[in-house]
């Protein structure tokens, strides 16, 4: 075993549900063989409530939530919808009760366009003129949700970006046809989506729930459990360990419930100085009027900030292809995991260690021995939980994914490593873990440029450049970074 989570000891405080359940699951379990992902699960939510279910990645939320929408079916225990007993039960049946999930793997076909993917879930659409119908169900439930959102219905999914996709995946699950929504359950729903847009998802997700549509929120951003749900449910190694209403519960003391110690940076005990001598690595000229130029030494930790779509994500690209170009090497941690970042067939180690193959030649031919320690090194260093570094990569959570892409380019030689927002899903305490490790390497002379949709991530970088309208647009360094400031920067009150 790579890194195991000690269990905690389960409380007896459950809070009571005081209407009738929308679904019920009673001492749910879950083997893959040895493996429990399940161990004795009760969970209910009732019509109109908003759940957060929190915990660390590979705590069971994702399995409990499949077994819920019926791709995945429970090893035993008891399952209700209504005050239907449920045996037998899979997605098209979950679908006709009500029941849709946002999975945090994306499961809209690339190849088709928005109008075709609202007709995979949405049998009713059929007959003459379905492709219009299914086109102005999925553009109704957008405007709803993200006002302004400008995603053109007739696009294929391939060719939007990742925010958008997102949107379309959360839109296409609250649209209605002939069947209505009763529950959705969200994994991890804003992980790929701005600030406003998330902001949008949030508020809309209390308005459907004052019309009776039940909500289970999965979710590493603590503030989002905060901000909308009525009922916190933990787990820990798969067992649901505390259940608390959010009402007069703090960030804290959920922090506290799941086991972990959530420490926040301060930039003034633990300063990332560059090397004595640190050389510019990244020199960018800029782009035009009012573009400013990107630059980062050796050590540097620098932003991209702002909101979602305004060029930070093309830039880094940019950067990168750039980079691969010049002398020094250069790495790229994706924040599309599933089409950017992972190799779906390969094991965590071929994983892990494709990037630093020229360095595991031994006598001109590849070592066995030195890939296995090396990816057993880094994944150690990063917590994946996984019971060998053989083991296959999509069979983990999607927090521990990110984990291994992160680890692979971390393992390698390169000098300037380009983050594309790349702790979507990755769990409290291992962001905390990784953040100290990107200030420990940026100590040894390496160089981060960082984009993030997470403003809290901000506080590890000693520079700043918040975009807007396609163009890097204002420079923020030392105390003037924070969440105000930049978000006044985001809608062009800063300093250009």
């Amino acid at each position: 075993m790579i890194a195991t989570a000690p269990p905690s000891t389960a409380e007896s405080t459950r809070t009571a549900i005081s209407r009738r359940p929308f679904l019920a699951v009673r001492d749910a379990r879950k083997h893959y063989g040895a493996v429990q992902a399940l161990r004795g699960v009760d969970f209910a939510i009732a019509p109109g409530e908003v759940v957060g279910l929190v915990g660390h990645n590979g705590a069971g939320k994702s399995t409990l939530m499949n077994v819920l929408a019926g791709t995945v079916q429970r090893t035993s225990g008891d399952f209700s919808v209504g005050e239907t007993a449920i045996d037998a039960w899979s997605p098209h049946r979950a679908q006709g009760r009500g029941l849709r999930c946002v999975f945090q793997e994306l499961s809209l076909c690339g190849n088709l366009t928005l109008a075709e993917n609202t007709r995979v879930m949405h049998r009713a659409l059929r007959g003459f003129g379905w492709r219009r119908r299914a086109g102005d169900a999925i553009r109704r439930t957008l405007d709803a949700i993200f006002p302004g959102h400008g995603i053109p219905v007739g696009a294929r999914v391939a060719d939007l970006p990742i925010g958008a996709r997102q949107m379309a995946e959360i839109a296409r699950a609250f649209s209605v046809t002939d069947e209505p929504v009763r529950c959705v359950i969200l994994d991890e729903p804003t992980s790929a989506l701005g600030h406003e847009a998330a902001e949008q998802l949030l508020a809309y997700i209390r308005k459907a729930a004052s019309e009776g549509v039940a909500c289970i929120l999965i979710t590493h951003r603590l503030d989002e459990i905060m901000a909308v749900c009525d009922r916190a449910v933990v787990m820990v190694d798969g067992q649901v360990t505390a259940e608390r209403p959010i009402h007069g519960l703090t960030r804290a003391a959920l922090v506290g419930l799941m086991g972990t110690i959530e420490a926040q940076h301060d930039r003034s005990r633990e300063p990332t100085a560059a090397p004595s001598g640190a050389a510019l690595v990244v020199d960018d000229p800029g782009r035009g009027p009012g573009d400013l130029p990107i630059r980062a030494m050796a050590g540097d930790i620098v932003g991209f900030a702002g909101l979602d779509g305004h060029g930070q994500r093309e830039r880094l690209r940019a950067l990168y292809a750039g980079g691969r170009r010049g002398p020094r090497p250069v790495a790229y941690v994706a924040g599309d995991r599933g089409t950017e970042g992972v190799f779906a067939l390969w094991s965590i180690a071929d994983n892990l260690t494709i990037r630093s193959l020229d360095s595991l030649r031994r006598g001109g031919f590849l070592s066995p021995k030195a890939e296995a320690e090396l990816a057993r090194t880094w994944a150690e260093r990063l917590k994946v939980k996984a019971p060998s570094v053989d083991t296959p990569i999509l069979s983990l959570s999607g927090g521990n994914q990110q984990k291994v892409l992160f680890a692979r380019a971390l393992a390698s030689d390169a000098e300037v490593i380009f983050l594309d927002d790349p702790m979507r899903g990755v769990d409290v305490n291992t962001k905390q873990d990784v953040y100290r490790l990107i200030r420990s390497e940026a100590a040894k002379g390496r160089c981060f440029i960082w984009y993030t949709t997470e403003l809290e991530e901000l506080n590890n970088c000693e520079r700043l450049y918040v975009f807007r309208e396609g163009r890097a647009a204002t420079m923020l360094s030392g105390a003037e970074i924070g969440p105000s400031r930049v978000l006044e920067a985001s809608f062009g009150g800063g300093h250009d």
